[in-house]
């Protein structure tokens, strides 16, 4: 190219106004499709099922949420990271890096942090969990395509050189093994048996406690639990016991619990089932008052004879309108969940209670013959804020009714 005499030289490292930013992340669908985008996160590449959460708030939440452990997590919302990260917003169990959410997709760049809670930019706290993320994606556009044609499984790649394998990248997705048959529980649960007592965070005085010893014994068995189900449960006035999610009925009766509780977790409730279904089974003929949450939910549906089936787009996020039909009123609660009980297949001692104004599908079922009952929102989200909070103190109830009836009575 001539350079006008006038002209100031251009530098050999200026690139030319019109010149294309290079892609420094990409997200390949199984299906071959390649969506370009800016890096952000741990580098690398990871792989797993490619979900959209409608949440406008608690992004830090969702992505140290167990249940979508093996997903890549798609924001409707674009403007992701703006208000930093903090060691207190946390859902895992496991405050390090965890086995858990494989990738996040976001449309915005990622801001400075304009919180004052916040101590690190989203950038870092992605690389210090291992989480892949890319940005500069057209969210809407993916979320449709979800919404059409199901979640795919896809492979999301970060080189800040912007040096991919495009053709091994899409023979990676291709490969990938469906959501279908996969027990993911076992890289989140607990590996030994622990106590809570942490409760609810305020704004003065951050997360509270509670003595052990002075409530209600529950042993909350652990898929993948989330914290904040636990500092409810503490919050409530029990004393709660978390055990991995394969201990036996036989030790969880010998802890003399007034109640158990069926945490939420990730993958398909029929695999995890395969060792929690008998145990569940065992503890409702028991009639040990028990209360399920999401997978914990799906677990009990599959204790009581039925079935659970896979969700096209499934339900994450935090504006989700729930009828509770015991009383007539909606809730505004927070979904995650790709596989929905099938009601047709419950026993009629199995009745439902809640169900999604979305589409109908089952989110609540009470039993007529056993201390039971379960949900598969998330009432400790507080989307609504706390249209939800009601289930921990139902649960609360059926436990104290259950040990006025066993209590023994004094002659007068």
């Amino acid at each position: 190219m001539l350079q006008d005499e006038g002209a100031p030289a251009q530098s050999s490292s200026t690139p030319a106004p019109w010149a294309e930013p290079v892609a420094t992340a990409l997200l390949v669908l199984a299906d071959g499709t390649v969506l370009e985008g800016f890096g952000i996160g741990q580098t690398g590449a990871a792989d797993g099922e490619v979900c959209f959460n409608t949440a406008m708030t608690g992004y830090q939440e969702i992505l140290t949420d167990p249940s979508y452990a093996g997903q890549i997590v798609t924001f409707t919302f674009p403007h992701i990271g703006n208000t930093g990260t903090n060691d207190e917003d946390l859902e895992s169990l496991d405050a390090a890096p965890a086995s858990g959410v494989r990738g996040a997709v976001i449309a915005s760049a990622v801001t400075n942090p304009s919180s004052w809670r916040s101590s690190s930019h989203l950038d870092a706290w992605l690389k210090a969990r291992g989480i892949v993320g890319i940005t500069g994606i057209d969210t809407r556009a993916l979320t449709a395509l979800i919404r059409d044609h199901g979640m795919p499984n896809a492979v999301i790649a970060n080189d800040p050189e912007g040096r991919f394998d495009r053709e091994a990248l899409k023979a990676r997705a291709a490969a990938l093994a469906p959501m279908e048959g996969l027990d993911l529980v076992p890289p989140v649960t607990s590996r030994e048996t622990s106590d809570w007592s942490q409760t609810t965070w305020a704004v003065k005085g951050g997360y509270g406690s509670r003595q052990i010893g002075e409530g209600l014994k529950v042993v909350a068995i652990d898929y993948g639990v989330k914290r904040n189900i636990l500092r409810l449960l503490a919050e409530a006035g029990c004393d709660v016991t978390v055990v991995p999610a394969t201990t036996s009925a036989a030790a969880i009766m010998a802890m003399k619990p007034d109640g158990v509780f069926l945490s939420n977790g990730p993958g398909d409730p029929a695999a995890t089932g395969e060792y929690a279904v008998p145990v569940i089974r065992e503890l409702l003929n028991e009639k040990v008052p028990t209360f399920g949450i999401c997978l914990g939910h799906q677990l009990m549906g599959l204790a009581l004879g039925g079935r659970t089936v896979k969700m096209a787009q499934g339900h994450h996020g935090a504006n989700h309108p729930v009828k509770d039909k015991t009383t007539g009123k909606v809730e505004i609660v927070s979904m995650n969940h790709g596989f929905a009980v099938d009601p047709a297949s419950l026993p009629e001692t199995a009745v439902e209670t809640h169900i999604s104004l979305f589409d109908g599908s089952n989110c609540g079922l009470t039993l007529t013959d056993r201390p039971a009952f379960s949900v598969q929102h998330h009432p400790e989200a507080s989307p609504g804020p706390r249209d939800s909070h009601y289930l921990f103190e139902r649960f609360v109830a059926l436990m104290r009714s259950g040990k006025a009836e066993t209590a023994p009575t004094t002659a007068a």
